[in-house]
C-alpha cells in the first residue's frame, strides 16, 4: 500500500486540488476567475469568426420579411365596456332567492341542533369553499330566528351582489356569487353596517 506524502508530483497535484476547498472565498475566486475564462474564450471565439467574415453555408440566409402595421378603422366604434357597478335593479331574481333561502336557514336553528346539522340545511345554497366555514359555527351563537323582510341588494356586479337580509336580531349582509349559468350560491356573510 503507498504511503501519501505531499512530496513529489501527485503531492503538487493534490496541493493543486485542495487550495480551492480551504475556504469558501477561494472556491468563489477559482469559479470566478473559470467563468471569466470561459467567457473570455467565447468572446474571442465570437469575435475572430466575425473578423474573418466567414458565413456558414449550412445556414441560408432570412429573407426580409416586411412588416405590416394595423391602422384603426375610423369607421368602427370602440366596443362596449361592462361596467364594474350594475344598477340595483339589475339584481337578478334568482339570486335574490338564494339569498332570501339562505337567511331563512341560517335563522332557523332549534335547540340542540348540530353544527353538522344545521350546515347541511344551509349547503345547497352556500358554495363548496364557504360550507367548511359555516361547519364550524355553532348554531347556538346565532342570535336571530326568523327572517323579518324581504332581501335588498346594497351592490350589484356581473356575476356578484351584495345582499341586506333584515333578521329578528340583525340585517344580514350576504355575498352571492354567480357558480354556473344560472346557480347562485351565498359565499359569505357579516352583519350589515
Amino acid at each position: 500500500m503507498p504511503i501519501r506524502t505531499r512530496r513529489g508530483r501527485s503531492g503538487a497535484y493534490r496541493g493543486l486540488w485542495e487550495w480551492p476547498l480551504h475556504s469558501p472565498v477561494r472556491f468563489l475566486v477559482v469559479l470566478v476567475a473559470l467563468a471569466a475564462v470561459v467567457a473570455g474564450v467565447a468572446y474571442l471565439g465570437t469575435w475572430a469568426s466575425s473578423r474573418s467574415g466567414h458565413s456558414s453555408s449550412a445556414l441560408a440566409p432570412v429573407p426580409d420579411v416586411p412588416t405590416v402595421t394595423a391602422v384603426p378603422s375610423a369607421a368602427a366604434p370602440p366596443p362596449e365596456l361592462t361596467p364594474t357597478n350594475l344598477p340595483l335593479s339589475a339584481a337578478p331574481q334568482a339570486a335574490l332567492g338564494v339569498a332570501q333561502r339562505w337567511a331563512t336557514a341560517w335563522a332557523d336553528h332549534p335547540a340542540g341542533v348540530t353544527g353538522a346539522a344545521w350546515s347541511q340545511r344551509l349547503a345547497p345554497y352556500t358554495t363548496d369553499e364557504y360550507l367548511p366555514v359555516l361547519a364550524s359555527v355553532d348554531p347556538s351563537n346565532v342570535p336571530s330566528s326568523r327572517v323579518t323582510g324581504p332581501p335588498q341588494a346594497v351592490e350589484v356586479h356581473p356575476d356578484s351582489l351584495r345582499v341586506d337580509v333584515p333578521t329578528d336580531a340583525v340585517t344580514l349582509q350576504l355575498l352571492v356569487v354567480q357558480v354556473g349559468a344560472a346557480d347562485w350560491r351565498v359565499a359569505g356573510y357579516d352583519r350589515a353596517s
